[in-house]
């Protein structure tokens, strides 16, 4: 789109968004109510802010032998032999004087630690200690108790009595209850992610029978939309990606977890065992396919490919990754700030970090290089596929591997056949080098079984002489055994990285010291194997063993080569055209050249031999047999054992001609079977070591230090059950998993809590989600908080049960409007008077947009999706290289839910709506309001294509004059009728953009071709190019984007 067209958008999309205002309602003032001094609502925080961090539990960091964390601790006698704290004399106490202190040397927290208490806060830590300096322990540690709940007025559920309750307390009302439209709105973009349909509303608004709220609640959440919602956040919570993270950041087969996760919330998996499956799936009884899918949970941290990795460096950060996976997700416990030392906040020691890093010991994996590809997740239809051509396949591998009688005189004569060919091998002799060197400078040995071993220098061209003082009579034939060493790349037996090589000739000559040099020639030569690729250009059409005595055959495309026999003996059989002896100060010199000329392909290891007898050079008909088969070979049939038979009739049956249509068939099944399999997913799953890595402390969290204690899995001590009945045996992730979801464990219930009702009311009761620690909040409503958190855990698990508690209670209903003087008051809306407003999230902003434009396509889970990207942002991802390609047909059009998740390079649409990178666990996402987010609605090809799909609908799907068509799109988009300014104000929008396209209707067609949708027939360019513009700016909406 030119500037001309660009500038009347941009206007128009602000008046717009300012036409569409809100009514508020007022708040009522507060009256300030005196309370008693609280330790966990009023003082811890203070101390863990100000103090902890050389005063708390970090006992190799405390200063001046005072511990203000724990009450018995903070009234004994510190070093000075002062007491900070006597309790019910705050002048007296030692704590109050450094508080107040005018003196730099004394006051504390100390000048240089640049937090210094506010008045209020000294104020309030005197009167604690003038009433007794009681503590309380910690909020989040207590063992979660039902508290009582007042009785309500009818349909006031628990929810709605605490809250009121402390409303009251605080002279303010609830909001009324927010409209219909806006009822229907909100838990549409709650429980699915998507705006409610104008038919949704419609029904909703028109259903006045009794519990028609809870039937859309129970309408909505029965959609497999309602799974996908959930999941979203999920995924952030346990960092769930399609790449590894680290280095090259390359693909991994992982996104069935994802499907997993969907699937759960859909069918209200309760999370005690959702729990169990992720952390331990492959240690459940009879592990099912889902639950071993589950357990992939274990695999979603950052790993590396880097080949110079240090493995042991890696190691720790797995572990390291894993425990505050656990933390995050379960616990709400900063548990990684005790990697390096004891946790300076909360009662988490170094020891009990590492003992939790243990429960993961046994997890098989490879702590550098590529990840496998994972377990088979075939569907049901794609299992019985596959079970049928494995059927097949074992049919025919039954039938080719059963007894065959009738095939007992070929097997008698394929053995003679091989009989003979080791006759044939056993005439050479391996002849005695007397020296030998490499004309490129590589490094010669030659060895007591008398190979010659190539090292030193790596060369692209070279050839080795080696020279024989002493032949047998008549010599003739010669042979070059190539053999495999361990030294060699692949175990060579040539020096290339695949271990193969090129000789390219072999000369032979006679040479004696002042006489003329004699030319041996050789009439045919023959080798063991010949390779066949890469032999486009070669004059043979393979890299043939006839080419080293082929004056004609010369070049970098001649030569013996024998991949994809690399790493294995081959051999190369010369006949002399004349026999040949030594006379008496002869010596012979072979001459192996490898002319090459690339990639290393010289010779590594090779034996020279000769032969005096001509059936050791006639070619021979059959392979020559291998080491182990020659043992067999030549066992007497009536001795031989059941096992040497099969092994031999095994030989027999991969060759011979009768069994050539069996093998044909069986490698066909064979090949289908593969090639159906490698068409299903996989995904990396939790696999048990045998044996679990060795954990221990590393002290200051440093790799390089293996001298810290050796860690057994165990609970944190803070959170320690009793002991297992079998107290000797290794707990394991199972345990963990049973343990963070039971009784004894008060976290879990509590966090998962408050994190859905961050979901649903904007912020959670404890503000900070992902630290439930002394660095934390304590809740604003801590009776509602263990209220739901034992209702929940009463229930089974149950996290339907606990969503429906929520968006049912009338607390979830009110409206969200209010007064400026309330949001100045109350601006993270903490004390629940009013509902929460907030733009919704990235994924949700896409699917909003496909959805209202048409295009959005439902298909729950799959592989992630490639939606539309700027070109070159890719274009720093290397090892490898790569390019991006967008998704075609109905994969563009998915939910924002699928979209590939590049750790390093996250979708720029996504970043721009605060999507998380999932490089760590996220437990909320941040809610910017940025410039850049109008600009992607506006520009990026997603939206621009939505836009256009949109206009086609409006132009297709709705009457009328431009008035008409304007409330429908406005309906479509928003869930609601709009005002006369707001047809207005579009109105005028959509004029100026038909006059700029009538103006210039190539840009209204190139405007109208955006994305891959198909284009609609019998639209004409410039009325769409225009509407398409007015779609724009209702996409771009602040209410569009808004839930309310």
């Amino acid at each position: 789109m030119n500037a001309r067209t660009f500038r009347p958008v941009a206007r128009w999309v602000l008046l717009a968004a300012l036409a569409c205002g809100w009514q508020v309602v007022g708040a009522a003032p507060v009256a300030t109510v005196a309370r008693p001094v609280q330790f966990n609502r009023d003082i811890r925080p203070i101390l863990s802010e100000h103090c902890f961090s050389c005063h708390g539990p970090d006992v190799q960091k405390m200063k001046g032998g005072l511990r203000l964390d724990r009450r018995e601790e903070a009234l004994k006698p510190a070093k000075s032999g002062k007491k900070a704290i006597l309790p019910r004399d705050a002048a007296g106490s030692e704590l109050v004087h450094r508080l107040l202190s005018d003196d730099v040397e004394e006051l504390m927290p100390p000048p240089e630690a640049h937090k210094p208490l506010k008045p209020e806060q000294k104020a309030l830590l005197q009167r604690w200690i003038a009433e007794g300096a009681e503590y309380q322990g910690h909020w989040a540690y207590q063992p979660i108790v039902r508290p009582a709940v007042l009785a309500g007025s009818e349909g006031e559920g628990g929810i709605d009595r605490l809250v009121r309750a402390r409303l009251e307390t605080l002279s303010l009302k609830p909001a009324p209850e927010a409209d219909r439209r806006t009822l229907a709105r909100r838990l549409s973009l709650d429980l699915t992610g998507l705006p409610a349909t104008p038919e949704w509303v419609d029904a909703f608004e028109a259903d006045s029978d009794p519990g028609a709220y809870e039937r859309l609640v129970d309408r909505l959440m029965s959609t497999p939309q309602y799974g996908e919602r959930m999941a979203n956040g999920w995924l952030d919570l346990v960092r769930f990606a399609d790449t590894v993270g680290y280095h090259s950041d390359n693909p991994r087969n992982i996104w069935p977890y994802r499907d997993y996760v969907i699937r759960s919330f859909n069918n209200n998996k309760p999370f005690d065992q959702f729990t169990r499956e992720q952390l331990a799936g492959d240690l459940l009884p009879n592990a099912s396919m889902e639950a071993r899918v589950a357990s992939g949970f274990n695999r979603l941290l950052l790993t590396t490919e880097e080949g110079g990795a240090q493995e042991k460096d890696y190691e720790s950060r797995y572990l390291t990754d894993r425990v505050r996976a656990v933390g995050t997700v379960w616990m709400g416990q900063t548990i990684g700030c005790a990697q390096c030392h004891d946790h300076k906040f909360d009662p988490i020691t170094a020891r009990d970090f590492y003992s939790m890093g243990a429960f993961f010991a046994d997890v098989k994996e490879a702590i550098i290089g590529r990840r496998e590809d994972g377990m088979l997740v075939p569907t049901e239809p794609q299992a019985r596929e596959l079970a049928r051509w494995t059927t097949e396949a074992q049919r025919l591998k039954e039938r080719f591997e059963g007894p065959h009688p009738e095939l007992e005189g070929a097997f008698g004569r394929w053995r003679q056949e091989r009989l003979e060919a080791l006759r044939s091998d056993s005439l050479w002799t391996a002849a005695a080098p007397t020296s030998a060197d490499s004309t490129g400078g590589a490094t010669v040995t030659i060895r007591d079984d008398r190979s010659v071993l190539i090292g030193g220098k790596s060369l692209d061209t070279d050839s080795t002489v080696v020279r024989f003082a002493s032949l047998p009579e008549r010599v003739v034939g010669v042979r070059v055994e190539v053999l495999p060493d361990k030294s060699l790349p692949s175990q060579g037996p040539g020096r290339a990285g695949n271990g193969n090589f090129v000789l390219t000739e072999v000369v032979a000559r006679v040479v004696r010291e002042g006489a003329p040099t004699r030319e041996v020639a050789f009439d045919s030569v023959w080798a063991s194997h010949e390779q066949t690729v890469s032999a486009d250009k070669n004059p043979y059409g393979k890299w043939s063993a006839a080419s080293v005595i082929d004056q004609d055959a010369r070049g970098t495309f001649a030569g013996w080569a024998i991949l994809p026999e690399a790493g294995k003996p081959a051999q190369l059989r010369l006949r002399l055209k004349e026999p040949l002896s030594l006379a008496s100060g002869e010596r012979l010199e072979i001459e192996l050249q490898q002319k090459h000329g690339h990639g290393n392909h010289t010779l590594g290891c090779f034996r020279i031999g000769m032969a005096t007898d001509v059936v050791a050079v006639v070619p021979p008909t059959v392979p020559v047999p291998n080491a182990d088969l020659v043992e067999r070979l030549k066992v007497d049939p009536a001795a031989r054992t059941p096992e040497q038979s099969a092994k031999l009739w095994s030989e027999f049956k991969a060759a011979a001609p009768e069994l050539a249509d069996l093998r044909t068939q069986r490698a066909a099944a064979d090949k289908v079977r593969a090639d159906f399999e490698a068409t299903l997913p996989r995904t990396l799953i939790t696999e048990r070591s045998d044996k679990p890595r060795t954990v221990r402390v590393l002290p200051r969290g440093n790799w390089l230090i293996e001298t810290g204690e050796i860690m057994e899995p165990a609970i944190p001590s803070q959170f320690r059950p009793t002991a297992p009945a079998a107290s000797d045996r290794r707990l394991n992730r199972l345990d963990l998993a049973n343990w963070l979801v039971s009784p004894e464990n008060p976290l879990t219930a509590r966090v998962v809590v408050n994190r859905y009702w961050r979901q649903f009311f904007g912020t959670g009761l404890s503000k900070v989600i992902d630290d439930f620690g002394a660095q934390g909040e304590p809740p604003r409503y801590p009776e509602l908080l263990d209220w739901l958190a034992a209702e929940f855990r009463e229930s089974g698990w149950d996290v339907k049960n606990l969503v429906r508690l929520m968006v049912t209670s009338r607390t979830y209903r009110q409206s969200s409007s209010a007064s400026r003087e309330f949001l100045a008051r109350d601006p993270d809306n903490r004390d629940l008077a009013r509902q929460g407003r907030w733009r919704i999230e990235a994924e949700q902003v896409r699917d909003s947009a496909l959805q209202v434009s048409g295009l959005l396509v439902p298909r729950i889970g799959g592989p992630s999706v490639r939606p539309y990207q700027p070109d070159g942002y890719w274009e720093n991802l290397n090892f490898p290289q790569r390019g991006y390609d967008a998704s075609s047909g109905g994969d563009q059009y998915r939910r924002g839910l699928y979209t590939w998740w590049q750790r390093s390079y996250v979708h720029p649409s996504m970043l721009a709506f605060d999507a998380a990178t999932r490089e760590e666990c996220a437990a909320e996402r941040n809610r910017s309001n940025i410039p850049q987010q109008a600009l992607v609605l506006l520009n990026d090809p997603s939206y621009v294509e939505a836009a256009r799909s949109f206009a086609a609908r409006i132009l297709r799907e709705s009457s009328g004059d431009d008035a008409a068509r304007l409330t429908w799109a406005w309906r479509q988009a928003l869930s609601r009728a709009p005002q006369d300014s707001e047809v207005a104000a579009l109105r005028r929008l959509l004029e100026s953009q038909r006059t700029a396209f009538a103006k210039d209707p190539e840009a209204a067609s190139k405007f109208t071709q955006t994305g891959k949708a198909p284009t609609p027939a019998g639209l004409d360019p410039v009325q769409w190019a225009a509407w398409t513009d007015v779609a724009r700016a209702l996409l771009n909406l602040h209410e569009t984007i808004t839930r309310s």
